[in-house]
């Protein structure tokens, strides 16, 4: 249970159902006179004007109108309102020189919502509109899904924390970073752990406890088939199932591991930082969308590919784009794929997705960039 104020962005784990009409009464849609409408064109009397907040306490009679504003109730007798500049006032005096129809310009009772309808289901996202119908309903605090927590992980011998200056060999860890990042973004809680070291033990140690602590696991590094690569032998060893794919018919990304222990998920990315954003956005956002308890919906655009786009017969290709607008729909360029670039996924608004058939995609094609989450 979170209070509403700090509900924005988590997902519903409760049906939200209307206690009550609402409005709960006719409401004027426009600033005018209400009135009752067979008796319109006509003269009327004014009447007392309603107040904001409170119910009218006389009732109007075929002779007479009463100044309404937007949103006030509208008064016994009155089926109708006619907007202040289609009158005619003189003194205390009211001219309508035209018919309105019944109902007009107002919002009947229960026009929004009826009591007893569901308007808010289980794995709904809570944006500022959902927001609002909670507050309306009178909804303070809300039943979410709990965020999951999910250990992020680097390994190999290679990497120093960003705020040591590397010696030759040595690579600052970028992966961490911007793997918390993404995950924050798709509404899970990410928690840093010390990277992986390729000693057999302290590796297997150390991916055990994240484990035992999280909700799920990401490790870049150590996931493909060298002599060094500990992920897949460490997963095996501690988790059951274990790994149940390793490897993917996709470029960049084909180390990728993905396993389980019990109901915990555990996915071995790519060490090299653009394969391992990659396939933590597009291969493994479904299995954190199931632990969140909605669908993770990433914006998309379309685009005119400015230059044509290759990929590999019988892969998948995930191909970074700039986008950049010349007046119309935006025109995308597609970016050399480098793996081990960091600065590739700053560069590129998003990526394009080449299927196992595509092999080429010439210039003009309209295409769907999928854009970064949080972007």
């Amino acid at each position: 249970m979170v209070p509403l104020d700090d509900a924005f962005g988590r997902v519903l784990a409760q049906s939200v159902v209307a206690g009550d009409d609402y409005p709960n009464a006719a409401r004027s849609l426009m600033d005018g006179f209400a009135l009752a409408s067979q008796f319109a064109p006509g003269d009327f009397e004014i009447a007392a004007g309603v107040v904001m907040g409170a119910a009218a306490t006389t009732a109007l009679t075929p002779a007479t109108a009463m100044p309404i504003p937007t949103g006030g109730l509208l008064p016994p007798g009155a089926d109708a309102v006619v907007p202040i500049e289609d009158v005619r006032v003189d003194g205390s005096r009211l001219r309508v020189e035209a018919s309105i129809a019944t109902g007009a310009n107002v919002a009947q009772c229960g026009a929004d919502m009826r009591h007893g309808e569901t308007l808010l289901h289980p794995g709904r996202r809570i944006r500022a509109g959902e927001a609002g119908v909670l507050a309306t309903l009178g909804v303070t605090r809300v039943l979410v899904y709990r965020r999951p927590t999910i250990a992020v992980l680097s390994s190999g011998d290679e990497l120093v924390e960003p705020e040591i200056e590397p010696r030759p060999g040595e690579i600052r860890d970028s992966n961490r970073y911007a793997v918390a990042a993404s995950l924050r973004a798709m509404g899970a809680v990410a928690r840093h752990y010390p990277t992986l070291r390729d000693e057999a033990d302290t590796f297997e140690s150390g991916l055990a406890r994240a484990l035992a602590e999280c909700d799920g696991v990401v490790v870049t590094g150590g996931s493909s088939v060298g002599e060094r690569d500990r992920l897949p032998h460490a997963v095996a060893k501690i988790a059951r199932p274990g790994a149940i794919v390793h490897g993917l018919r996709v470029k960049p990304g084909k180390p990728t591991l993905l396993g389980a222990d019990g109901g915990k998920p555990i996915l071995g990315l790519p060490g090299n930082p653009t394969s391992a954003l990659f396939m933590l956005e597009a291969v493994a956002s479904p299995i954190v969308a199931a632990l969140i308890g909605a669908p993770i919906e990433p914006a998309t655009a379309q685009a005119r590919l400015e230059r044509p786009a290759q990929s590999r017969a019988g892969w998948t290709w995930y191909v970074p784009v700039s986008l950049r607008r010349d007046g119309g729909i935006p025109l995308a360029q597609p970016l050399a794929l480098r793996s081990f670039s960091v600065s590739l996924a700053a560069r590129a608004d998003g990526y394009i997705v080449m299927e196992e058939r595509d092999e080429e995609w010439p210039a003009g094609k309209l295409v769907t960039v999928h854009r970064f989450l949080g972007g």
